[in-house]
């Protein structure tokens, strides 16, 4: 059961009564995480401008995916796990590929290390070291693709504890 409650562009106020109004005017609706976020007008504009730039990211998507199944398999935010692996799907990353990444790794040894890598960042980042960051250079990703993976992390973070606190669960919510 959901801790906190949704609001509308109706019940919200200020700074957040107006994101969700551009946001329902744009979209036609907000999904639960969205408009229980409205609570914090600093969170849902930090989300929303966090959501924004990663799309920008120059990491692929089956990539970030795959670091977010790790992510939250190890936070334990269903809302934002389903999603995830719903989006990964989307992407046509397979379910033995879906199964790694719930893991923490994958059968392609680049796609391993920097899975890797965004397990080290959301547990223990003064662990990464130089030749790791070395080898991911090897693999082919470049200092923005690395970099990126920061913003993926952090962008999970986010999600699944906030979707924890609020009590939003794959059964309550409708987005993550």
């Amino acid at each position: 059961m959901p801790r906190l409650n949704r609001l509308t562009p109706d019940t919200a106020v200020g700074a957040s009564r107006d994101l969700l109004a551009e946001l329902v005017s744009r979209h036609g609706q907000v999904g639960d995480m969205v408009s229980t976020m409205a609570h914090s007008p600093a969170v849902l504009g930090g989300y929303l401008q966090l959501s924004r730039a990663m799309g920008r990211a120059r990491l692929d998507r089956r990539i970030s995916e795959r670091i977010s199944i790790a992510i939250q398999v190890r936070q334990g935010c269903g809302l934002c796990l389903d999603a995830h692996v719903s989006a990964a799907r989307a992407l046509g990353v397979d379910e033995e590929e879906i199964e790694r990444a719930r893991a923490g790794t994958s059968a392609d040894p680049a796609i391993a290390a920097i899975v890797t890598l965004a397990l080290q960042i959301y547990r223990e980042p003064t662990s990464i070291t130089d030749e790791q960051i070395a080898a991911l250079r090897e693999y082919g990703y470049s200092d923005r693709a690395t970099a990126d993976v920061v913003g993926v992390v952090a962008l999970n973070i986010l999600t699944g504890a906030f979707n924890l606190l609020a009590g939003l669960t794959p059964e309550s919510g409708t987005d993550a």
